[in-house]
């Protein structure tokens, strides 16, 4: 569950409500205008064009990564690319087989049934996708006790595509029927500033080379908070500027906002600030910190942890979460004198 917090933080990769405008303006409509991910896009074209030649849909498809990198926008580029419908679900709105069923019996030959956060099915739910995926049949049972029988209905060949950023929590099972799978990963800077930039021209904002790198550098190398920031700096500068956003207006902006030159937020350092406070830099277990912050452990493991975890400003020993000499340093703070050996 995300809290007030999280919902609101500029830096955070999750869906936001006050994305859903901005993100169907700014969607790559192909996957020559998605920028980055170069080696899956060419696996992408490979896999769709054969499957076009034998004009059979493409097999089902899992893409996995950190939130904001793209993977609904790629579920879309298939289904547009192969000329079909795409039908979009998630995981938790299917709460009984019965809303399964209604789904998959109007789908169309050829459809793409999106389930975004598939990690979090129902394993009752997984039961009766087995067949649906393997066979295009869905199996209902009617009645109950010993007059119970089982009625399969034929589907149409169709294509799931499953989209999660927790890859461990899906069952083997489930992993095992997908035909590709596809892992997302963080974009490069210079990925990250094309995309501003290609932004920036959709939304006719005047936007400098150095503004823009500004952005791509404490963006979290993700697209979804590039696309964010931009249009907060936007607003800033319409309001403290002419509307032109260069590299000085940029900076300003980001500086209210107290996002630092790594990216990182008044969250990430409160949480590093309470461990060296509080835990002398660790180590410190994982309830501990979510105590002390406030937040819930999973909160602090899934969405803060990861990034800082990236940067090498924290690191997990088998004795619980640790402050890096690097993390000392972007404190501001001198690191202790036995913190070589804590983190042995």
């Amino acid at each position: 569950m995300k809290t007030e917090d999280q919902v609101d933080r500029l830096t955070s990769g999750e869906a936001q409500s006050t994305d859903n405008v901005l993100d169907l303006t700014l969607r790559p409509q192909s996957l020559e205008e998605f920028i980055g991910q170069n080696k899956i896009k060419d696996s992408l074209h490979i896999f769709m064009e054969a499957a076009r030649r034998r004009s059979e849909p493409v097999e089902h498809v899992l893409l996995y990564g950190p939130p904001g990198l793209g993977k609904t926008t790629l579920a879309h580029i298939i289904a547009k690319q192969m000329g079909v419908n795409i039908k979009v679900t998630s995981g938790p709105a299917i709460e009984k087989a019965g809303d399964l069923a209604a789904i998959l019996t109007n789908l169309e030959e050829g459809d793409i049934l999106f389930v975004d956060e598939i990690h979090r099915l129902n394993k009752l739910i997984e039961e009766v996708l087995y067949p649906a995926m393997e066979d295009y049949a869905l199996d209902i049972i009617i009645g109950k006790g010993p007059s119970a029988r089982t009625l399969r209905l034929d589907l149409p060949r169709f294509t799931i595509l499953g989209a999660t950023t927790r890859y461990n929590l899906l069952s083997s099972p489930l992993r095992d029927r997908f035909g590709a799978t596809y892992h997302l990963t963080y974009y490069n800077k210079e990925d990250i500033k094309k995309i501003i930039t290609r932004s920036a021209m959709i939304l006719k904002i005047e936007i400098d080379s150095g503004a823009a790198e500004l952005l791509a550098e404490r963006s979290r190398l993700t697209p979804r908070v590039a696309n964010r920031l931009l249009k907060r700096v936007r607003d800033y500068a319409q309001v403290k500027g002419d509307g032109i956003i260069s590299h000085a207006l940029a900076h300003e902006a980001l500086q209210m906002m107290e996002i630092d030159g790594a990216g990182l937020d008044a969250v990430d350092r409160r949480i590093m600030e309470i461990i060296v406070e509080k835990f002398k830099g660790g180590p410190v277990g994982l309830s501990s910190i979510a105590a002390a912050t406030g937040e819930e452990t999973g909160t602090v493991e899934e969405i803060y942890e990861p990034y800082l975890m990236q940067l090498g400003l924290l690191m997990r020993t088998p004795r619980g979460r640790m402050i890096t000499e690097n993390g000392y340093k972007h404190l501001g703070l001198k690191p202790p004198d036995d913190l070589q050996q804590r983190l042995m």
